[in-house]
C-alpha cells in the first residue's frame, strides 16, 4: 500500500495499491470490448440505480478460465491492472501461441505453468473440479453449476473452502460465511484471488470517487419531507420512524428482500446478515 498525506480542509490520508509487480504494457487489443455506461438509467432513460454517472472511461478486458483454455499447459506472461474489477488479471499463452486472460491468483508470478485437468498439483493457479481437489483447500472463481457462466469468489482477496465431499455435492464455506452445496462437477482454481489489500485501500476525497462512475449521496434527514422519509426538521433531529426507511417508504434495515427461493435447498448455513 502506498500512503500520500495531504493537507486540504482537514488532514486527509489517501492510500493506493502499489502496482510495482504489474505490467505497464497496453493492454492486448485483441481481448478488448467495448463498456457501456447506462448511468444508472433503465431502457426509458428513468433512474433505476441512484448516485451513478461519469467515471474515467475504460474498456472491457475479456476474461477467460482454464477450462476454456484447455487441457495442455499454460504458460503465465504477466499480470496486468484490470479497471473494471477489483482483482488483478493475468495474461497467459496457450500451446498454439494465441493468448487470454484470467483472474491472477494470490503469489502467481510470471512465468508460472498452469494446467487444467482431473488429476492436479495442489499449487496455486490450477484448475479442475471439485471432486479432484482435496478436502480443506481454499479455492477461488468458483463455477455455480456444471456447464455454467456463472461464478462466485472472484474478487479480491476472496476464497471458499472446501469443507466436504457428499454424494454428488461438495460442501463450501462461501467468503460470506454461507455454508453451500455446488455439484462435484463444477470447476474451480485454487488458491486465494490475487489484490488481497484492496480492502485496505482509503479514497480520501470525493473526486476520486468521481473518477470511479460515483456521484455524490446525500443523507435523507437533510431533505425535505417531500424528498424522503426522514426529511424535516434542522437536520440534526431523530428520523422520527420506528425503523429506517428508503426514500420510496420501504424498511432499509432488518427486511428480507430475497424473491427467489429456489436455491435454499443448497444452503446448508445461511450467512450472518452484516449491519
Amino acid at each position: 500500500m502506498k500512503i500520500i498525506r495531504r493537507m486540504s480542509s482537514g488532514y486527509i490520508q489517501e492510500s493506493f495499491e502499489d502496482r510495482k509487480e504489474l505490467s505497464k504494457e497496453k493492454p492486448i487489443k485483441s481481448l478488448l470490448g467495448k463498456l457501456s455506461k447506462p448511468q444508472g438509467r433503465d431502457n426509458r432513460g428513468r433512474i433505476s440505480v441512484r448516485h451513478r454517472g461519469a467515471g474515467a472511461k475504460r474498456l472491457y478486458r475479456i476474461v477467460s478460465t482454464l477450462d476454456q483454455c484447455g487441457t495442455d499447459e499454460i504458460k503465465v506472461i504477466r499480470l496486468e491492472y484490470d479497471p473494471n474489477r477489483s482483482a488483478n488479471i493475468a495474461l497467459v499463452e496457450l500451446k498454439n501461441g494465441s493468448k487470454k486472460y484470467i483472474i491472477a491468483q494470490d503469489k502467481l508470478v510470471p512465468g508460472t505453468i498452469l494446467k487444467y485437468s482431473e488429476k492436479i498439483n495442489v499449487e496455486v493457479g490450477n484448475r479442475s473440479m471439485l471432486k479432484n481437489i482435496p478436502v480443506g483447500t481454499q479455492v477461488s472463481d468458483i463455477q455455480l453449476y456444471p456447464e455454467s457462466l456463472k461464478y462466485i469468489a472472484r474478487a479480491a482477496g476472496t476464497y471458499a473452502t472446501l469443507m466436504a465431499l457428499e454424494g454428488e455435492y461438495a460442501l463450501l464455506r462461501l467468503p460470506s460465511g454461507e455454508l453451500r452445496k455446488i455439484h462435484q462437477n463444477c470447476n474451480a482454481t485454487i488458491g486465494q484471488v490475487s489484490n488481497t489489500k484492496h480492502n485496505n485501500v482509503r479514497i480520501g476525497k470525493a473526486g476520486r470517487k468521481r473518477h470511479m462512475g460515483i456521484r455524490p449521496t446525500v443523507r435523507g434527514k437533510v431533505m425535505s419531507p417531500a424528498a424522503h422519509p426522514h426529511g424535516g426538521g434542522e437536520g440534526v433531529n431523530p428520523i422520527g420512524l420506528k425503523y429506517p426507511k428508503t426514500p420510496w417508504g420501504k424498511i432499509a434495515i432488518g427486511k428480507k428482500t430475497r424473491r427467489s427461493k429456489n436455491s435454499d435447498k443448497y444452503i446448508v448455513k445461511k450467512a450472518k446478515a452484516k449491519r
